[in-house]
């Protein structure tokens, strides 16, 4: 695990390394434990390094024989040993045992195309120094970041944007589409990014930059053809069989370490079911990492104890108290960008807990999007019987009942969204801010057109059945952009690599193809998944009612940060960015105050995770920025 940083330069500019070494100083939480730095004429990358294979001989950059291809690695391949042996059976002399050099023999016997023969989570920057080109790729389901910005002076990546703004020449202005995105999904959906000339590089692609051409990313892989409807004459007792046969082996090859791994324990189906699997491959004895709240409601201690002990795991517990408005600040600023997670702060004290004892931990993160384990594939599900309300004129009548409500009134916003076609009902339903409150909160002006590229991909998946269809969708953008974002910077904060079996490329290749009616099975979730792990996790797990990893916000606003959303949203100075109108959010904290509504909450914080980043990222970037003449 590391993370990565480099510069391209145009028109003669030779990379200077001071600037280099600056990017990679702003990872150094990412690895502590080494730093490499290569420079050649107008290129130049380095990279920090998290030592968990090969920890002797596993430095970065990583060259071959000659030294012209040289590598910086952020993630493992989890098949780096086969690759290795197969790369040394037609003749290449690897002087490491580690995952990183495999690419570097890859790419010398498949060019780009090589990423293909990767299994695992990786960002990497190729460098080849004969035909001047740079080769930049992500993994299939974005488990690792990479951020790029092209401007005159040449191309910029980094695996985490402070780095990039700690280049020269590498301006900060908000790109107010993603303002705009950000206020519906709570998140910056790929590619764009927060400011607007850099861009995430997407999942599944690979971009190559020789200095001459405007780089364009490609993509190598795509999960759309393997969701496709196809008759399949086996069983459903054949397809579980398959399922546990899978989910076993993607655990198994996650195990790869040369250190001891631990595991995230959240009490659920995923969790437990990775924990559940990793005590089958026995071997040494692993700890599990387990948050909870002193509210009743949203802890599941107790449930995550059920299965820590059924395993003989050694176990860790922490109960997450609300922290000083400084501490959430410094938790939110780790993701360079807002971010309206509210529980990227339990993940972050998970993280922490777990770096007392281990750098590697397992997450069960990818079920719910992999196996139809969202609520809101069940909503979808109900509210299809209703879709006569949304044709003709009876969708006007029920409209405009429900433009005629005040705000705040129960059933307005139901009545609205089953006037709607299926897929903006889904898009509503997913919204924080819906088309109504986003025309409301965001400034005349700020944005023309407020897309972002969500709508236009449900539309290239009208071919396929609709749970599929949003099942992709949140594949694409919601899992790797707040799922997958949250676990890489809350881990790497406190310098542990996080890991994702369910998100295995070939198990999400196979359950892709599992028939929809095996997905969600009459209105019950994860139906096949169930019937996978049935047998492997306590019966108390596999029955219980899906909980998430749900944050008592109103809770904590009732009580220690009763002042704070005042303070940050409706004080002198607030909303100086310009994009929100105050006084649409002065509206939305009254009707908080009188209704206590958690919809309307969950809304007011994602602005005020908006505002926590833009005090303190930009005064960050303009620090960042000093550093570099």
């Amino acid at each position: 695990m590391c993370g990565i940083v480099g510069v391209y330069w145009q028109n003669g500019r030779p990379a200077d390394r001071h600037v280099v070494r600056t990017m990679t100083d702003a990872l150094r939480h990412r690895g502590p434990d080494d730093e490499g730095v290569f420079l050649d004429g107008g290129f130049g990358f380095g990279m920090r390094r998290l030592s968990i294979i090969d920890l002797k001989s596993g430095s970065q950059p990583t060259g071959n024989e000659d030294g012209s291809v040289q590598v910086v690695l952020n993630g493992e391949i989890y098949n780096y040993r086969e690759l290795s042996e197969t790369l040394r059976r037609r003749g290449h002399a690897l002087q490491t045992t580690s995952d990183t050099e495999v690419i570097v023999h890859l790419y010398e016997e498949h060019g780009a195309d090589f990423v293909q023969h990767l299994r695992g989570m990786f960002a990497f920057a190729v460098w080849d120094s004969r035909r001047r080109l740079l080769v930049l790729g992500r993994d299939r389901l974005g488990i690792k970041p990479l951020y790029y910005a092209y401007t005159s002076q040449g191309l910029v990546f980094a695996s985490e944007l402070k780095a990039i703004l700690r280049a020269a020449d590498v301006a900060g202005d908000i790109d107010s589409r993603a303002v705009a995105s950000y206020l519906r999904y709570g998140y910056v959906p790929d590619p764009l990014s927060i400011f607007r000339n850099v861009r995430k590089l997407p999942p599944g692609h690979i971009l190559a930059f020789d200095g001459h051409h405007d780089p364009e990313p490609r993509k190598y892989w795509d999960p759309v053809p393997f969701f496709a409807e196809r008759p399949d004459a086996r069983s459903c007792d054949e397809l579980v069989e398959e399922l546990r046969w899978r989910l076993r082996e993607a655990v198994r090859t996650h195990l790869v370490s040369d250190v001891p791994i631990g595991a995230f324990l959240s009490g659920g189906l995923d969790s437990s079911a990775v924990v559940a699997l990793m005590a089958l491959e026995g071997g040494q004895r692993f700890t599990t990492f387990s948050i909870g709240f002193r509210e009743t409601d949203f802890n599941e201690l107790p449930y995550a104890r059920i299965v820590a002990e059924r395993f003989g795991a050694d176990h860790r517990e922490l109960i997450v108290e609300p922290q000083s408005a400084d501490r959430l600040a410094t938790i939110l600023a780790q993701f360079d960008e807002p971010f309206g997670d509210a529980s990227a702060l339990p993940t972050y004290f998970v993280s922490m807990l777990a770096a007392r004892e281990v750098k590697v931990v397992l997450s069960g993160d990818g079920g719910d999007e992999l196996f139809a384990g969202y609520d809101r594939y069940v909503v979808d599900e109900r509210r299809r019987q209703l879709g006569w309300l949304s044709e003709g004129s009876v969708a006007g009548v029920v409209r405009g009942l429900s433009n005629a409500l005040p705000e705040g009134t129960p059933g307005k916003n139901f009545l609205f969204n089953v006037t709607l076609p299926r897929t903006d009902r889904y898009l509503d339903e997913i919204s924080r801010f819906g088309s109504r409150r986003l025309t409301r909160i965001l400034r005349p002006g700020v944005v023309d057109r407020a897309t972002d590229g969500v709508a236009e991909r449900l539309e290239t998946l009208r071919h396929l059945p609709f749970l599929s269809r949003f099942q992709l969708l949140d594949i694409a953008t919601y899992l790797p952009a707040d799922i997958l974002t949250k676990v890489d910077r809350m881990s790497m904060a406190h310098s542990v690599e996080a890991r994702v079996p369910l998100l295995d490329h070939p198990l999400v290749e196979f359950a892709a193809g599992i028939p929809s009616s095996y997905r969600l099975h009459r209105g019950e979730t994860k139906y096949l998944f169930k019937r996978a792990i049935e047998g492997l996790v306590p019966a108390e797990t596999l029955s219980r009612s899906k909980q998430g990893f749900a944050v008592p916000l109103e809770y904590w606003f009732r009580g220690e940060w009763h002042e704070l959303l005042g303070d940050m949203l409706l004080s002198p100075g607030s909303m100086a960015h310009g994009f929100f109108d105050p006084a649409d959010v002065g509206n939305a904290f009254e009707l908080y105050r009188r209704s206590r509504r958690p919809d309307v909450l969950h809304r007011l914080w994602t602005v005020l995770a908006f505002e926590i980043w833009y005090r303190q990222m930009l005064s960050a970037s303009r620090q960042a920025l000093a550093y570099v003449e």
